[in-house]
């Protein structure tokens, strides 16, 4: 990780449910970090970085990490293997301001990464479009709207998402040393892993579907 992010460190205990769900309605709007108009070569954009048995941060041991930007200023993703717990959406809802929302059912809130870990994100299925909607690849997209969990709580929101707090970032030419280092493999991102799949088994399906030449 950049020098920034790893001087930062995830949470030692789960986030509590008053400043979880606090922190989603005052920060789901952040913005998404400016990609650069022309990726890098070889760009990771849409694949799984898996961090490799070796890894020598505590912090990232048996994280999978979905890429969402890489380009000549750095690398940005989301980590979709470290859920810190679990939050009625009718109680989301009434933090966004519905006075009295009928929906049920909850959702999984995870750490997404060490830096700026109060803003939210939804990682999701492409079958929902809104205002601050990013392409990750054909089969995942990004929100960084609060909108997206109205839509979610209505009932018009994607088939498919993750919340998370915080990013994973790199500045320029950071992650490429830790690639080289072999702190990290490269795996397809495998969106039954992303949105279904058992959380304890996530690493070691993706580090199983890693490239080996990388």
């Amino acid at each position: 990780m950049s020098s920034t992010s790893r001087r930062q460190t995830w949470p030692r205990h789960p986030i509590s449910a008053f400043a979880a769900l606090l922190a989603l309605a005052l920060c789901l709007d952040a913005v998404l970090p400016t990609a650069a108009q022309t990726p890098v070569s070889g760009s990771l954009a849409g694949q799984f970085l898996v961090a490799a048995p070796t890894m020598g941060d505590p912090r990232f041991e048996r994280t999978v990490i979905l890429m969402v930007r890489h380009d000549k200023d750095g690398a940005f993703g989301i980590v979709v293997n470290r859920p810190i717990g679990e939050r009625p959406l009718a109680a989301i809802l009434q933090l966004l301001g519905e006075k009295e929302p009928t929906t049920t059912g909850t959702v999984r809130i995870f750490a997404g990464g060490p830096v700026q870990p109060d803003a939210g994100f939804v990682i999701h299925s492409p079958d929902y479009r809104g205002a601050g909607t990013l392409d990750i690849n054909e089969r995942t997209a990004i929100s960084s709207s609060r909108d997206i969990l109205r839509d979610i709580g209505n009932g018009k929101g994607p088939s498919k998402s993750l919340i998370a707090f915080g990013y994973s970032g790199w500045g320029p030419g950071q992650l490429e040393g830790e690639l080289a280092r072999r702190d990290w493999a490269i795996a397809p991102a495998d969106p039954n892993l992303i949105f279904d799949a058992d959380r304890d088994k996530v690493w070691e399906t993706a580090y199983a579907q890693r490239m080996q030449d990388l």
